[in-house]
């Protein structure tokens, strides 16, 4: 179903893939890595929950030619033999390249929170923890995170750990995902 002319933006869209236009922002370099589509599976675990429990997730990390990227990660639950359940987590956000190896990553989830992280950035691996984490009032109490991102080839591996709902710093999801091929443009929704 094509979009009648006057209902599209102005503007071109994000796109995850580097061959096509806009260029990537050069001062977006220490990320240049981590833009493309993404998707895997992994685990979310944590003493107050019943875990574990297996996730398929897509992550997108796309850009508009302007000095930062746009992050997007959608996760689902899996059943035993890898069938779908029902959808998961989700979150929308924006990496923002810092000066000297220091990067930050914004984060808005569907669960009511908002994460504030901040780090470093070296080849192939970004490691970041929360200057700031706010909660609605319907929303866990988070107090801290702390996520680390590693690439191997066309291998995202990620995990996080969270001080949450009274328990101390504490792995709580991990995951590996496989660059999808031609990222492609993905327009927001």
């Amino acid at each position: 179903m094509s979009t009648p002319e006057e209902f599209r933006e102005p503007i071109p869209g994000d796109t995850a893939d580097l061959g096509s236009r806009p260029p990537l922002h050069d001062a977006c370099a220490p990320l240049r890595e981590l833009v493309g589509v993404w998707r895997g599976e992994g685990e979310v675990d944590y003493p107050t929950i019943d875990g574990p429990f297996r996730f398929g997730q897509q992550v997108t990390v796309s850009h508009d030619g302007r000095p930062f990227l746009r992050h997007q990660a959608r996760a689902w639950l899996l059943d035993a033999k890898g069938a779908v359940l029902r959808p998961a987590a989700w979150e929308t956000g924006f990496w923002r390249p810092g000066t000297e190896g220091r990067v930050e990553l914004l984060l808005t989830h569907a669960t009511g929170l908002v994460d504030l992280f901040h780090g470093s950035a070296q080849p192939g691996r970004w490691e970041l923890e929360t200057d700031a984490v706010l909660g609605t009032p319907t929303a866990k109490q988070v107090e801290a995170a702390r996520r680390t991102y590693a690439l191997s080839e066309d291998l995202l591996d990620y995990a996080e750990s969270r001080a949450m709902v009274g328990q101390p710093m504490t792995p709580h999801v991990s995951a590996r995902l496989r660059r999808v091929p031609s990222g492609g443009r993905q327009d927001t929704p």
